[in-house]
């Protein structure tokens, strides 16, 4: 009888410690459905309708709710300004981490915050990501009656279309003028990047840049073999452009590497969704999970495919990782960014 009784205290034991190990599980589950039955989750962008933020966040918007529990109404909030650092101000000083508003913002933040600390009211050290779409190496195209490769821009003089000194296509190309030593004249103040790339089309100027995606979706704006893509950024080529160099293999000089490496480091990030810092684990890993579901169902990958848009998923972890990495540069390496940056000489549109 003791050891039927021992053997049956022990069974009940087990079931009670099983039971409860359980019960984190079903209470997450539950609460996540508890806090988004009936609700709104808004997706915030920083830039207007049209473009690749705007394709994801829709895509996003028609396709993850019924990946949530509870299965919350979805919607797009554009909030243009400042290349996206308007939103991703809001997005972190005026939104609360109740888990109702994400956001798709430019993977440039972290840079931002190095080289213009003054614009950036954010600390992207503490950033949270729920999942990349997909990468964003950037693409120079540049005419082809001007140069066929990166190396013909050395000898050629090749007038760059950028929007404002301060864009990124501005930066980055004036740190390939001056860490890799292209032949390249910067004329800035474009309204908008599909005036570059009108400008390339027409004459006006022989190169531009713009996420790889964006001319992937448009085939147009290469004006059927007009421009050819040159130069990419970014870590690794992109599986569309095997062909096409990284902007630090232009040069063998290890500091220029590091340089313009830094420069492109982001475009890992590319498109991807983030949450507010002060959000609950448990809310992050319900978001993720059905983020990952959302990214390998069929029918946003059919949707996906039907408006050209790239999907190259990876989790939150990677991106938190990537951005971690960026944000732990050192400040020399910094510093001689901010000289190989330098667009003051950049020419202004003429009016």
């Amino acid at each position: 009888m003791k050891l039927r009784n021992l053997l049956r205290s022990t069974l009940v034991a087990a079931f009670a410690t099983a039971s409860a190990a359980s019960v984190p599980q079903a209470a997450s589950a539950q609460s996540l459905e508890d806090m988004y039955s009936g609700e709104t989750l808004t997706i915030l962008i920083g830039h207007p309708p049209g473009g690749s933020y705007d394709l994801y966040a829709q895509l996003a918007a028609e396709h993850m709710a019924q990946f949530i529990p509870g299965g919350p109404n979805v919607i797009v909030q554009h909030m243009p300004g400042g290349g996206g650092r308007k939103a991703a101000a809001h997005f972190i000083n005026k939104t609360q981490g109740d888990g109702m508003t994400v956001a798709i913002l430019p993977d440039s933040l972290g840079h931002i915050e190095h080289l213009r600390p003054d614009a950036a009211k954010w600390d992207a050290t503490k950033f949270r990501y729920i999942g990349r779409f997909a990468n964003a190496n950037a693409a120079f195209a540049v005419r082809s009656d001007k140069a066929k490769s990166a190396e013909d821009m050395r000898n050629t003089e090749i007038i760059v279309a950028c929007t404002g000194k301060n864009a990124r296509s501005a930066q980055q190309a004036a740190a390939m003028k001056n860490a890799a030593g292209l032949n390249l004249r910067l004329i800035c103040g474009y309204k908008g990047s599909q005036a570059t790339v009108m400008a390339a089309l027409r004459g006006e100027a022989d190169m531009l840049s713009q996420n790889w995606a964006s001319f992937k979706s448009d085939p147009a704006d290469l004006g059927d073999g007009t421009l050819n893509i040159v130069v990419q950024t970014g870590l690794e080529r992109d599986p569309d452009l095997p062909d096409v160099p990284l902007m630090q293999e232009l040069t063998d000089d290890p500091r220029s590497k590091e340089i313009l490496r830094y420069l492109g480091a982001s475009a890992p990030i590319g498109r991807s969704m983030m949450i507010h810092p002060d959000t609950s684990d448990e809310v992050v890993s319900g978001l993720r999970e059905a983020f990952q579901k959302m990214v390998a169902d069929a029918g946003f990958l059919a949707a996906a495919e039907q408006r050209s848009a790239i999907i190259n998923p990876a989790s939150g972890e990677d991106m938190e990782a990537i951005m971690a990495d960026i944000m732990g540069t050192d400040e020399a390496l910094i510093a001689d960014v901010l000289a190989a940056i330098d667009t003051s000489g950049a020419a202004k549109v003429a009016k």
